[in-house]
């Protein structure tokens, strides 16, 4: 079994979440239906105090839960207008203030590990390289890791590789949608937090082990108000302790100061605003995103 040595009382962190989302178009358009993906993952962790969704024009709105257990709202409008506005306001606690202290099953504590056959049927989706003519890049930057015949402390082997990114490539902030593959990370040895989350999940799979993608925000204080933003991390499913979060940006263990809203097999299927319109012109519309993660008194 493998713990921190740390222990003690959870504390909890108090934050509030605004995100709003405009979209300006050329003219009077049809707006066809969008999915959002605004509401965190609630579980021990994180608890929504308070949830507000203004959206505008009139439209009718419709909660479900996908696949993945994420919650997604699906607002169905009826009219037509030239602007699109979609504000979520956010009140939550987080309790996941010692993100090292769980245990991992005796069996993985060291890598290779083989999972439960149980456990493999539902981790399949989680186990198939996403890129995979991206292998043999991967595999070689992997070699530095790990080589056919050792035995590592699984742990160490996330830590490393998750560090190995943070340290080793350059953020950039890309507004283009989708991803890069990870060769392309790996070749410009620079990406955004999207980017370093799929070569991270691609390496663990690679690898033999299951990892997702997840989109969220994260907390930081030295942002200024309104430089904030959405964020994207990786979680690897260890048995004993089940999902938990490396933020390859930070290089980093996910802890209070992240907040998970959505998961996915494939880093392109969970964008927190989704939809199309309809209009007589090609003028693709402008769009404003502004984001504000803040700590406030318990």
């Amino acid at each position: 079994m493998w713990t921190s040595p740390s222990s003690g009382v959870l504390t909890m962190r108090r934050l509030q979440i605004k995100h709003v989302t405009t979209y300006q178009y050329a003219e009077r358009v049809t707006l066809l239906p969008h999915k959002l993906l605004l509401r965190p993952r609630e579980g021990h962790e994180i608890r929504i105090e308070s949830a507000e969704l203004i959206i505008s024009p009139a439209h009718q709105l419709q909660w479900q839960r996908d696949v993945y257990d994420n919650a997604v709202a699906q607002a169905t409008f009826t009219k037509q207008d030239n602007r699109l506005s979609i504000d979520s306001l956010l009140i939550l606690q987080h309790y996941d203030s010692q993100p090292l202290n769980f245990l991992v099953a005796d069996y993985a504590v060291l890598f290779p590990f083989q999972y439960d056959a149980a456990e493999c049927m539902d981790l399949g989706p989680y186990l198939s390289v996403i890129f995979d003519q991206d292998i043999p890049p991967l595999s070689a930057w992997l070699r530095q890791f790990w080589r056919s015949g050792q035995v590592v402390e699984t742990y160490l082997l996330l830590e490393w590789i998750n560090k190995a990114i943070a340290s080793g490539f350059t953020y950039q902030q890309r507004e283009e949608p989708g991803v890069q593959t990870p060769a392309t990370t790996l070749t410009r040895r620079a990406g955004s937090c999207r980017d370093f989350a799929t070569l991270f999940i691609d390496a663990c799979r690679f690898l033999g082990l299951a990892a997702r993608f997840v989109t969220g925000y994260q907390y930081s204080p030295t942002l200024l108000s309104g430089q904030g933003s959405t964020h994207a991390w990786s979680e690897v499913y260890l048995p004993g302790a089940g999902w938990k979060g490396f933020d390859s940006t930070s290089g980093q263990v996910v802890g209070n100061d992240h907040i998970a809203v959505a998961v996915s097999r494939h880093p392109e299927l969970v964008p927190p605003v989704s939809g199309s319109f309809i209009a007589a012109t090609h003028q693709s519309p402008l769009m404003s995103v502004v984001v504000e993660v803040a700590e406030i008194p318990a």
